[in-house]
């Protein structure tokens, strides 16, 4: 019997799913290839005391920054936070919990706790304040420090492409920290921007097996925001 894994909207999706408390994995980076609706029905359904694993928080008024606005975040697993005004204040007023990761061991997090990898080492933010309270272990004369891989019971992503079974590509630079955290949620709900037939998609090019995809809302239209555009000066 096949599982129906298409759902019409974000709001049905993510039904049931949600709880006060629970810890949730963002994909994107910045305002690209984020789960932007799936962000919005979080908002909507007022659930609170969230611990939210992402690489940004996003701007103010989109993405994370949703979510933060409504004060629905009890605390942030991040790695760069600084296109949000909202965040800061948060944090800096004490109501908002933060846990830093330099970058590619937040994605080594990640992908570590969807490969069933428990903690592992890196050289990377040995002897600096990243470091304080985590167990160290030297290594041919280098110092590294022990890391805990990530999990959550929720991870949200965006995709380009989906079939039925949830099979999924991604497209360009929207692919960023979507595909890792796909392995890494109890249960993984993506938001595709296009839904083709089973069989259509060539093996070759799919990135996310459909095995790990629990719930697709195909969208009906996607509003790509850019968040800091850069253009040169036309010639005279």
């Amino acid at each position: 019997m096949a599982v129906n894994k298409i759902y019409p909207d974000a709001v049905a999706a993510l039904a049931g799913v949600l709880r006060d408390g629970m810890t949730i994995m963002s994909g994107g980076f910045g305002l690209c290839g984020i789960p932007s609706a799936l962000i919005e029905a979080i908002r909507d359904s007022g659930v609170k005391g969230l611990t939210i694993i992402s690489n940004n928080a996003g701007i103010d008024d989109a993405g994370l920054g949703l979510l933060l606005q409504t004060r629905q975040v009890r605390k942030m697993i991040s790695s760069y936070v600084g296109e949000n005004a909202t965040f800061a204040k948060q944090y800096l007023a004490g109501e908002l919990e933060i846990e830093f990761n330099p970058q590619g061991t937040l994605a080594e997090r990640i992908r570590a706790g969807g490969a069933g990898i428990p903690a592992f080492f890196t050289a990377t933010g040995a002897g600096t304040q990243i470091a304080e309270g985590k167990p160290t272990q030297v290594f041919d004369g280098r110092e590294y420090v022990m890391e805990c891989g990530l999990t959550a019971d929720l991870a949200i992503i965006h995709a380009w492409k989906a079939d039925p079974e949830g099979n999924l590509i991604y497209r360009k630079t929207a692919r960023n920290f979507n595909p890792i955290m796909a392995t890494a949620g109890k249960t993984v709900i993506a938001q595709v921007e296009h839904l083709v037939e089973a069989g259509s998609m060539d093996p070759d090019h799919i990135v996310t097996a459909g095995i790990f995809v629990n719930r697709i809302v195909p969208l009906k239209s996607v509003e790509k925001r850019i968040e800091q555009r850069t253009v040169r000066k036309r010639a005279a």
